[in-house]
């Protein structure tokens, strides 16, 4: 092996040893939590054995548990009796999946109501679960880790919207800050008297006092809370934005100052359907983007980024080992999906390391790219092969993944449908294409060919007997230096594939025998 495929072997820093059948990380497999909000009521099952969340289980039901507060103090009658129907079943379940006890946390619709504890003491009583209410610090802090759980590292300011509160807490190198609490949620907007301009008088105020409080804050935003997802939805919608997938989303805020225009002038019903958004859900909105127009004034942040992690998946990040918790997630699902499903598990990381001297120049954040498309390069074979190399790229940009961009996506995507197919022109997701800048598309081809020629050689374990790249950008040749078994292995096709590949590159190709 080069010492540059030698090092690009190592590429990844920790990520060269996947965690998943670590006795630490197995004790994480089917983590439930309960979360009771002030608007609904979910269950979520992971699968959390995988450092990226598995969603083994997931189902909500809108209770509206703080609406009519303001003037009650007290539960929602109606949505009280439904959440504890909804909580009773959600037990149900979790006694028949054979699960260890669920976490349950119930927020500020809970937390607030003089009839809180009541309803508390008659959820254990029918069910046995003990609910954990928490304050609203406590419920930053969580939704804060559930940003951490899918941005590793990142940095910036989570805002989290609920039905009755809305949380700010900062995060940067891996770790959660100052956090505040605030009554911005839609359902008590919606019951404050005065109408409109008492209410953005409100919303303004309050927002000046947190953020005196939080300092300044002009990095990244991520926005946590079904309210949010929605009107990105709509942002998608009203942009005609090809890749429906809400984690990692990213708006300008003039974009969010667009969509709140365009959400007033609109017909709700007709753009709720539009864009399967529940009337339940849609019914906030208008409230909820009141608010967010106020955030985004006065935050004045660099970008804004949805994040489908919040509170559920905070939870589970706060049982996970910290070593599990440094992993990338991305690198982790593909080593678990790898080991799942391919035909020869393992042959991903040699076939990175074969593939790498072609992203010599490559920074990290590309090369993670790489080394993922590489761990995923086989785990479609069982797809019949006219529907290959779509079924790749479908499931690359539609995954629930963490850490990956839109552009990433689809750039992944790319790469695994050239490991199954020449051209990309043809297919039903070309309106996806245009995420990725054209010479990053041209990269990906390269990539994906790389890996179908090397796929040729698998037997090899591309050792000092095996098979090795090298690329001269300045002479424009692409050498392929074979020894060992590798040789009986070039055999017409991998000839073939290999052309294809110095023909993505533009370069001349050279076949060396090392044992010549």
């Amino acid at each position: 092996m080069t010492k540059l495929a030698a090092a690009a072997h190592q590429v990844g820093g920790p990520f060269t040893r996947a965690l998943f059948n670590d006795p630490e990380a197995r004790d994480l497999s089917r983590v439930g939590v309960l979360d009771i909000g002030s608007n609904s009521v979910r269950l979520v099952v992971f699968d959390g054995a995988a450092r990226s969340p598995a969603y083994f289980y997931n189902e909500k039901l809108m209770c509206a548990l703080g609406a009519g507060m303001s003037e009650t103090g007290r539960l929602n009658p109606e949505g009280r009796k439904r959440a504890l129907s909804a909580i009773t079943r959600f037990q149900a379940l979790a006694d028949g999946l054979g699960m260890a006890p669920i976490s349950a946390v119930a927020t500020a619709a809970v937390r607030e109501a003089e009839d809180g504890p009541e309803f508390c003491a008659e959820v254990e009583e029918k069910t046995g679960l003990k609910i954990c209410v928490i304050d609203g610090e406590e419920e930053a802090r969580l939704s804060a880790q559930g940003v951490l759980l899918g941005w590793p590292g990142s940095y910036g300011l989570v805002c989290d919207i609920g039905g009755s509160s809305m949380e700010l807490a900062e995060i940067a190198s891996g770790q959660v800050g100052r956090r505040v609490t605030s009554p911005l949620g839609p359902l008590k907007l919606r019951d404050l008297p005065g109408g409109p301009k008492e209410r953005k008088s409100h919303i303004r105020k309050t927002l000046k006092t947190l953020a005196k409080t939080m300092g300044p804050q002009h990095d990244r935003l991520f926005l946590v809370g079904g309210s949010w997802r929605a009107i990105a939805r709509i942002d998608m919608d009203r942009r005609a934005y090809p890749l429906h997938v809400l984690h990692e989303y990213r708006m300008s805020a003039q974009s969010v100052n667009d969509t709140i225009a365009y959400i007033e002038e609109s017909d709700l019903n007709e753009l709720r359907n539009r864009c399967s958004i529940s009337s339940a859900r849609m019914s906030l909105v208008p409230y909820a983007a009141e608010v967010l127009r106020e955030v985004v004034g006065i935050i004045d942040p660099k970008d804004i980024a949805i994040s489908s992690y919040g509170i559920r998946e905070g939870l589970l990040y706060e049982q996970m080992p910290q070593r599990l918790r440094d992993r990338d997630p991305l690198i982790e699902a593909c080593y678990f999906a790898e080991a799942k499903d391919a035909r020869l598990p393992g042959f991903g990381r040699r076939l990175f390391a074969f593939v790498s001297p072609l992203f010599a120049n490559a920074g990290p954040a590309q090369m993670r790219i790489v080394k993922a498309a590489c761990l995923l390069n086989d785990v479609s074979w069982r797809a019949h092969p006219d529907y290959r190399a779509e079924t790749c790229f479908d499931n690359a940009t539609r995954a629930n993944l963490g850490g990956l961009k839109h552009s990433e996506r689809v750039y992944l995507g790319l790469a695994l449908l050239h490991r199954y197919r020449n051209k990309r022109e043809g297919t039903r997701f070309e309106e996806l294409y245009d995420l990725l800048p054209p010479d990053q598309q041209q990269e990906a081809e390269v990539l994906g060919k790389a890996m179908r020629f090397g796929a040729m050689l698998w037997m090899s374990d591309f050792s000092a007997t095996g098979a090795e790249l090298e690329l001269d950008t300045d002479k424009a040749v692409l050498t392929l230096r074979l020894s060992g078994a590798a040789r009986q292995l070039f055999g017409e096709v991998a000839e073939a594939r290999f052309a294809s590949l110095a023909s993505s590159l533009g370069v001349e190709t050279k076949v060396v025998d090392n044992a010549a």
